[in-house]
């Protein structure tokens, strides 16, 4: 398979042209490290991101970064932290889960809105993003938003781009707030509670005035993995505090007796904070080596241990929540079993159901994204006209 790698906004768009002209299809990515997620894309080439690299501008002050869309996210993380600032989005790394290489791009992150553990409190990376510079399917280069959030010129096209998966067009530069990192922070761990008490112990610990900015569930079946075993014994209820010391310090007092009447209660210092919920950002239970389907689900935070519970009488699966509830990462035992999921999802409520991994047999009869009402997906299809005319894009990739 051919792959081109273009260094400049003008080489891409001439690439792009040229397919657009012979009606060839082209595979858009950054760094790969999502490879075999979503519908299998038909394409004779590759168009890939990563030589569009580099940090065009940044003023701390500002708490505003735009970079070239290669950029590797560790390089970005670097700069944020050598000045106390971060990705508030939390954004999670998809390799260990995947089982792939490369290196994980800023513009990726963008393109595929992922979104961490702090999501329910801080927003999707989406939400992050002020401006983006693409190339459309008609080689044209596009500028869209900037680099103040008063400046909404733009603003719907700027995330229409996000979460389009290389859809739309290729993105060759992104604009995106960074705030500043807090200080420290500790999690509180509840042991022993089953999931349907989680849920009401993480709603608790939200209506508190504590500013919890981590919520997230590990059943017994997964809390051993997580910490090197180092957590306690049984399930582990964790909810996480960030900020000053001083603040966090009081707050965790707080949170702990508050728990506290629900169940055993431990405190994790930094360091093991930190560690918990990159572990649980990266998905550590699944990362298993296998292709034992996994399904990202999410639904509101009253209804994932119903759903949960409703799927173990029928089927094997495995699951922890993050999102206070509302996030759930399911692991199936064999068979994706994604018409079952959804039916389940929509008669309680309604959500959304990715799959993330499978085998590719798998892949080929089970829909990776969630379907969408005919009046959404009616809409959907014009945007992807108006982007992309010749559908070269990414081809079946969103269903």
């Amino acid at each position: 398979m051919t792959e081109f790698h273009p260094r400049t906004d003008e080489e891409a768009a001439s690439i792009i042209r040229d397919h657009t002209a012979r009606g060839g299809a082209l595979a858009i990515v950054g760094g790969n490290t999502r490879s075999g997620f979503g519908n299998a894309v038909a394409s004779e080439a590759v168009l890939s991101s990563s030589e569009l690299t580099g940090i065009v501008a940044y003023n701390p002050g500002e708490m505003v970064m735009t970079a070239r869309a290669g950029t590797p996210a560790a390089e970005i993380e670097a700069a944020l932290a050598e000045a106390g600032q971060m990705m508030a989005f939390e954004p999670m790394d998809h390799r260990p889960l995947m089982a792939t290489e490369g290196e994980p791009t800023i513009g990726g992150i963008f393109a595929a809105n992922v979104s961490g553990p702090r999501r329910f409190v801080s927003g999707a990376a989406r939400d992050s993003l002020l401006g983006v510079r693409f190339v459309n399917g008609r080689g044209e280069i596009v500028k869209a938003g900037g680099r103040v959030m008063k400046n909404v010129t733009g603003l719907d096209l700027v995330k229409l781009m996000a979460g389009s998966h290389g859809t739309l067009g290729l993105l060759t530069e992104v604009t995106f707030r960074v705030p500043p990192k807090p200080k420290t922070e500790e999690t509180i761990v509840v042991s022993g509670l089953n999931d349907a008490e989680a849920a009401n112990a993480m709603a608790a610990a939200m209506a508190l005035p504590l500013e919890v900015s981590g919520a997230a569930h590990l059943p017994l079946t997964v809390a051993w993995s997580f910490l090197d075993g180092k957590l306690p014994q049984g399930e582990a209820t964790v909810l996480r505090i960030e900020g000053l010391p001083g603040s966090v310090s009081v707050r965790g007092e707080k949170l702990t007796a508050a728990m506290a009447r629900l169940g055993s209660v431990k405190r994790l210092a930094e360091d093991d904070s930190r560690r918990l919920w990159r572990e649980i950002r990266d998905v550590k239970p699944y990362a298993d080596g296998t292709t034992r389907p996994v399904w990202r689900v999410s639904v509101a935070p009253s209804i994932g241990h119903q759903l949960v519970a409703a799927l173990r009488l029928e089927e094997g699966v495995d699951a922890y929540y993050d999102w206070q509830g509302g996030l759930v990462w399911m692991r199936m035992e064999a068979e994706p079993e994604g018409d079952m999921l959804r039916r389940y999802i929509h008669a309680l409520g309604g959500g959304h159901a990715t799959l993330m991994r499978a085998t590719p047999a798998h892949r080929a009869t089970t829909a990776a994204f969630q379907p969408q009402p005919e009046a959404v997906a009616l809409l959907s299809a014009r945007v992807k006209e108006k982007f992309d005319p010749a559908g070269i894009f990414n081809p079946g990739k969103m269903g």
